[in-house]
């Protein structure tokens, strides 16, 4: 069993920036995928992005390419996601989820997931 804590969500301006932390436990994470999912009102639960434990491979959906970062700490048992330039359509609740095994980009090959965290970009 896995349990993910997901923090560092909040409001923002339009063109700032948001760091949002994952913390996991429960066992080992070293064959483990970590992805962060999204979901906005009334809107399917979508991919953003996803990192391996072991190598630290990443993977992102295109719309986030270039502004947000996925990263991992071995010692803390901690994912990132640094999120740069926000727009208001990254609105959402972000969530962190794991999965054993490597990159996947569905929501329904995860079977562990945080509570969330509320991300507002607005002026």
């Amino acid at each position: 069993q896995v349990q993910l804590v997901e923090s560092g969500g909040g409001l923002v301006q339009p063109g700032g920036s948001l760091r949002l932390s994952c913390a996991a436990s429960g066992r080992t994470l070293s064959s483990y995928a970590m992805g962060w999912f999204r979901q906005a009102p009334g809107k399917e639960r979508e991919f953003v992005a996803v990192i391996t434990w072991s190598s630290g491979n990443t993977y992102y959906v295109n719309s986030v390419k270039g502004r947000f970062t996925i990263s991992r700490d071995n010692v803390k048992n901690t994912v990132y996601l640094q999120m740069n330039s926000l727009k208001p359509e990254d609105t959402a609740v972000y969530y962190c989820a794991g999965r054993s095994g490597g990159i996947a980009t569905s929501r329904y090959e995860y079977p562990y997931w945080g509570q969330g965290t509320q991300v507002t970009v607005s002026s």
